[in-house]
This record gives C-alpha cells, sequence and structure tokens, in this order.
C-alpha cells in the first residue's frame, strides 16, 4: 500500500472515490497517514466524516475495521471475549473421552481457536499486507471509561489479554475517530490525535458533492437542490440538514423523474431531508415557496452552470 505523496495526491485520491474534501480537510488526512496518529474528525451529524474512512481504505485498497460506539460499549464488545458456548462444548467432549485434565484443558481452552476478535483487536492482528484503516465512530457516544481505555490503547496499540499475554500490533492500523460532539472527549485523548473539524459545506462545494455522488441528476435540479438545503440551515431548524439528507433528496426526486423543484413536489418529498415533525411542519405550506424563491436567486447568484 503506497501513502500518496503529497496533499494533491490525496485530495485526487479523494476525488476519485467522488469524496470532495477541502484543502484543510485533505492536510489533516496526509499528516495523519504520514505521522501515523489517528485522526479525530467532529462536526455536525451528515457532514461526511464516517465517509472519510470509507474511501480512505477503499482508496489506499486497504481494509475497513468499524467500531461503532454507543453507551455501554465495553472492551467484550470492543476488543474481545471468549467463546464459552464453544469452550463448554469442548469440556464436554473432553469429558466424555475421559481425557479431562484441568491444566491442559485451560491451555487449550483459552486459546486463539476460543477467542472471538472485536474490532479493536481486530485491527491490532489483522495479518494482512496493508495496515488497515481502523473507524471508531461516534466516540462521544461511550461511556467516559472507554474512552480512557480507549487512550491507553492508541498509546501503545497493543492490548494485554490476561489468559494469553500482551498482543501488540503487527502494523499500526489508520485510526479514524468521529464524533458528534453530543459530550466533549477528553483533552488527553484529543491530544493523542490530529483533529479536525468539518463543517457544513459552502454552495459551491455541496453542489460539487451533489453532480458528483448524483451524475445522473440535471443540472437545473442539482443547482436548486443545494440551494434550497442551503436556504434550509439558515432556518431555525431542530435537526439541521447534513449533506447525506441532500443526496438522499436528490437521488429521490432523479427517481420520480423530476427534472427540477416545485412546491408540490418538495411538500411531497421533506421527509426524506428533514427527519423530524415539528421541521416538517415549520416548513410546510408558505414558508416552502419563500424558501424556494431565495433558493432560485440563490442559485443564479452563484453561477456554477456558467
Amino acid at each position: 500500500m503506497h501513502h500518496p505523496s503529497s496533499i494533491d495526491d490525496l485530495q485526487q485520491l479523494l476525488a476519485d472515490q467522488l469524496y470532495i474534501a477541502d484543502r484543510g480537510l485533505a492536510t489533516s488526512i496526509y499528516l495523519a497517514l504520514k505521522l501515523q496518529r489517528p485522526l479525530l474528525l467532529e462536526g455536525e451529524a451528515g457532514v461526511g466524516k464516517t465517509e472519510v474512512a470509507k474511501v480512505l481504505a477503499s482508496g489506499l485498497g486497504t481494509e475497513l475495521i468499524r467500531l461503532q460506539c454507543y453507551e455501554g460499549l465495553d472492551v467484550s464488545h470492543a476488543v474481545y471475549e471468549w467463546n464459552y458456548a464453544r469452550q463448554l462444548l469442548e469440556i464436554r467432549l473432553m469429558e466424555a473421552g475421559g481425557a479431562f485434565d484441568r491444566k491442559t484443558a485451560a491451555r487449550e481452552l483459552f486459546s486463539d481457536e476460543f477467542l472471538i476478535k472485536r474490532p479493536l483487536l481486530q485491527a491490532l492482528v489483522h495479518g494482512r499486507d496493508a495496515a488497515p484503516v481502523l473507524l471508531i465512530d461516534e466516540l462521544d457516544r461511550a461511556d467516559e471509561e472507554f474512552e480512557g481505555f480507549l487512550l491507553e490503547l492508541l498509546s501503545d496499540f497493543q492490548v494485554t489479554i490476561p489468559e494469553i499475554g500482551t498482543v501488540h500490533a503487527e502494523r499500526r492500523p489508520i485510526v479514524v475517530i468521529t464524533s458528534n460532539r453530543t459530550r466533549e472527549l477528553h483533552d488527553a485523548l484529543k491530544r493523542r490525535c490530529l483533529y479536525f473539524w468539518i463543517d457544513y459545506p459552502d454552495f459551491e462545494k455541496e453542489y460539487r458533492i451533489v453532480t458528483a455522488k448524483v451524475p445522473e441528476a440535471p443540472g437545473r435540479l442539482a443547482e436548486q437542490v443545494t440551494a434550497f438545503v442551503q436556504e434550509l440551515r439558515t432556518t431555525e431548524l431542530y435537526k439541521l440538514v447534513g449533506v447525506s439528507e441532500t443526496l438522499d433528496w436528490v437521488a429521490a426526486l432523479v427517481a420520480l423523474d423530476r427534472q427540477e423543484l416545485d412546491p408540490a413536489t418538495i411538500e411531497q418529498t421533506l421527509g426524506i431531508v428533514l427527519k423530524n415533525q415539528e421541521d416538517i411542519q415549520a416548513v410546510r405550506g408558505e414558508r416552502v415557496q419563500q424558501l424556494l424563491n431565495r433558493a432560485t436567486i440563490r442559485g443564479q447568484g452563484s453561477g456554477v452552470r456558467g
């Protein structure tokens, strides 16, 4: 696996995977690869944080190992656990065969064959030629105790399994951590990482994302949807619209054979772009026409098609 030799190369690698990254993000990813440091990406939901890890793995031709974080996540779900069902079965077979010896059983039962490797251990012992991309997704959802454990793991890239011993990383994985900032992550963890905040894109960048990801969308439709979403983000909403919703919306409108936006179509498909009933109610009716008018002006002013 050859890492990109420059920031330009990296931007091109991402673009080849249809990921439009600005210079700041590309620089952070490039340095994370070069310095072998974890990359911490924060930003609102749906701005493309998780996608960075996916396109990086795809672009580098390596495996993506994903740990989805949630409240109560612990070592047995994140690192490893013993396959108790298989161990019990093995004990019964030993007993039935009259070959049960406590010492021998302990040695055999606590071996690699009975070890269930969860994502963090998989990333350390993957055994492939190329280092995998380890995605630790939405770390802010996990408990602080788990974050403390992760800090230790990222410091040494090793984990101790009492029955076996210490397992070291064969090749240090490329680590991407994401957070939606539902809580602050510890400074100690942040110090281990390179950091980048991914913001909502401006009109030009979002339009480029839409045309790259949904190339079959008519130019007029792509322009209007992008402008409409940009207007929605300036509106007081419970939950702002992510880029992933913009793409879902454009794809749905293409499936409906729409060439451009009109109030009736917007009303019928609002549930694709707004995932909150209060937000849908707030935008419905006259508000749709106002936003469409403003979006039309915004789209014309951008000159993207020129």
